[in-house]
């Protein structure tokens, strides 16, 4: 008897009981499902996750100052505990990290360092709204380098005027967004470049001129709910040389971002980093340098997840195992139900083997339609759950095959033990089965 024709005698066989050879299925159907759901929604966050924090610049690195500690300068209490003292929350002018260490930096992996974005905060500005001077509008006042507007120039386009350049120097001019032009200033885009805007900053006021105004995402503004439109604060971006002479501060950084070249080893080159910059600060007693990089924080976030799903589908696989026992239950009883079918069939001279693939073949093709049935329900039900927390859905194919194999194993591991019998039945005794 050849493979299809134990196929055909297995669907028969499953069709002349249908209810049984679906409540048989029903272990192996929940178990696929739940693994190919959970693995889907499983997916469908790391994506999500990971697609999400690329756009916040998964190539950079960020290169801050970060206080040592003092082993030598420790007390104890009488009740025994150690007590670390901590040295000066806010690093010196010879603390900083210098131009020149950036340029070093550079220097010594040009080919690695695609640029370099810096920033010195100034702080909160404040102005009259247009048309109301009862009402504050407030803006978040930055120095940047041509280097973050590069980037924020990606996403972001300069509807008048154009970006500020390292060029400006300490010029007083700015790039502002078009909801400050509708908050502020009152005019068309086109015609607020040029204007003067007078900020109040720390309690001084300082007058810059609109070099250029961005398009305003209004979706920053609503990610957390609805806000009053006078209380929308956007950024008001200066010259790095400007925001120095506002806030009288110093030419070193406290922190600043290296966009690192594509197809460079992060995880290698976050540590290369790190290390370069901390033998600056080998006699510094109260500071040193950290690199942390976006891409190890996706990097362990993924793998939490994965390590998450991986352990909730072990444990609903565990159904799967009790579908296979639920299998082999019933190949049994059908093996005893066609004992005289089986004696007939040895007595014409089937071989054993061809007895034991027959069962084998209908054990296997039982799992591998409850397997279909799950991974189709799986499917359908981890889009749905992913489409319910606002995930797009991305099932796991290879969750899918291994499911699918996984259930014609349990076919041929759960349903040998039935064949295996059905193969050495004494014809003579199938015979006079009653």
């Amino acid at each position: 008897m050849g493979f299809f024709e134990n196929v055909s005698l297995a669907l028969s066989s499953l069709r002349g009981n249908k209810m049984r050879s679906l409540l048989t299925m029903l272990g192996i159907i929940i178990g696929i499902a739940a693994v190919i759901a959970i693995e889907t929604i499983g997916g469908s966050m790391t994506g999500a996750v990971t697609d999400s924090m690329s756009g916040m610049g998964v190539n950079n690195i960020t290169v801050s100052l970060t206080q040592k500690t003092s082993d030598d300068e420790q007390g104890t209490t009488a009740q025994g505990v150690t007590l670390r003292r901590f040295m000066d929350s806010t690093p010196s002018e010879e603390d900083l990290m210098t131009d020149a260490m950036i340029q070093d930096y550079r220097d010594a992996f040009p080919d690695k360092v695609s640029d370099i974005q810096k920033t010195v905060q100034v702080g909160s500005g404040t102005l009259e709204k247009y048309g109301d001077p009862d009402t504050t509008i407030t803006a978040t006042v930055t120095g940047v380098n041509r280097a973050v507007l590069d980037g924020i120039a990606d996403d972001t386009p300069i509807l008048s005027g154009r970006w500020l350049s390292d060029d400006d120097g300490d010029r007083r001019i700015c790039n502002v967004s078009s909801k400050f032009v509708e908050q502020a200033m009152g005019c068309s885009d086109s015609e607020a470049v040029g204007r003067s805007v007078t900020l109040t900053v720390n309690g001084m006021p300082y007058t810059f001129y609109v070099a250029g105004v961005y398009e305003y995402d209004d979706s920053s503004s609503y990610m957390f709910g609805s806000i009053d439109d006078d209380s929308i604060q956007t950024t008001i971006y200066i010259p790095l040389d400007a925001a120095r002479a506002v806030t009288s501060a110093s030419d070193g950084y406290e922190s600043f971002t290296v966009i690192v070249a594509d197809g460079v080893d992060m995880t290698e080159f976050v540590s290369t980093t790190g290390s370069f910059f901390a033998s600056y600060y080998t006699r510094n007693d109260t500071w040193t340098v950290e690199a942390t990089s976006l891409s190890s924080l996706i990097e362990e976030m993924t793998s939490i997840l994965d390590t998450l799903s991986l352990g909730i589908s072990a444990i609903a696989a565990i159904s799967l195992l009790v579908g296979g026992i639920g299998v082999m239950n019933i190949m049994t009883v059908s093996v005893t139900e066609r004992t005289r079918e089986i004696g007939t069939r040895k007595a014409l001279g089937a071989p054993s083997s061809a007895i034991r693939l027959q069962f084998i073949t209908e054990s296997m093709v039982l799992c591998l339609i409850g397997g279909v049935i799950g991974v189709i329900l799986g499917i359908s039900l981890g889009a749905a759950l992913a489409a319910a927390v606002g995930f797009a859905a991305k099932p796991s194919i290879s969750a899918i095959v291994i499911a699918v194999g996984f259930s014609m194993a349990i076919g041929l591991f759960f349903g040998y033990y039935p064949a295996n019998k059905a193969a050495k039945m004494d014809p003579i005794e199938a015979l006079r089965y009653e």
